[in-house]
């Protein structure tokens, strides 16, 4: 069964549709998840109830904070990162190259590497698109090799699975 790092930030959504959407589909097809959240994101699912509904999909730990020197890897290297639902925050700073947690630290550290597949599903609002740096954003990471899409409003996020490469092992 072949690694899949899911990578969510807080978005709208995020406590209702992300294990429902992304997590429990994606490992429905196969896939072992490596889940790693920012902080902001693993607050929200751990309020709406949704952690340990995420931990029952995959028998690895569901991670948002760095680990201590010493202490083992808790996930294995992904050959490929989903990251959904993507902030504008989040995109900005994968952009830009700034690691300030775990989520940010395991996609930059792939970022460019062609034997990684990332794809990333933003959701931000319409308004987002005026900003000026918004377009440098997602042409910055497109040239890095990420495939990027924007999360469509009233469509299930689950969409974005067929980007993935189908499960190996």
């Amino acid at each position: 069964m072949s690694v899949l790092g899911l990578v969510g930030s807080s978005c709208g959504g995020l406590d209702t549709r992300f294990r429902a959407e992304l997590a429990a589909p994606a490992a429905a097809r196969g896939h072992r998840l490596a889940v790693t959240l920012t902080p902001t994101a693993h607050r929200w699912l751990d309020a709406a109830g949704e952690l340990d509904g995420l931990a029952a999909l995959t028998d690895l730990p569901v991670r948002s904070a760095s680990r201590l020197p010493g202490e083992p890897r808790p996930h294995p290297d992904p050959p490929v990162f989903l990251f959904a639902p993507a902030s504008a925050n989040s995109v900005a700073k994968l952009a830009l190259g700034i690691a300030d947690n775990q989520a940010l630290t395991v996609l930059g550290d792939v970022l460019g590497d062609p034997a990684v597949t990332v794809i990333l599903g933003y959701q931000v609002t319409d308004a987002r698109f005026r900003h000026p740096a918004w377009r440098r954003h997602l042409d910055t990471l497109a040239e890095a090799g990420v495939r990027v899409r924007r999360l469509e409003y009233g469509k299930p996020w689950s969409e974005i699975l067929d980007l993935l490469p189908a499960p190996t092992g």
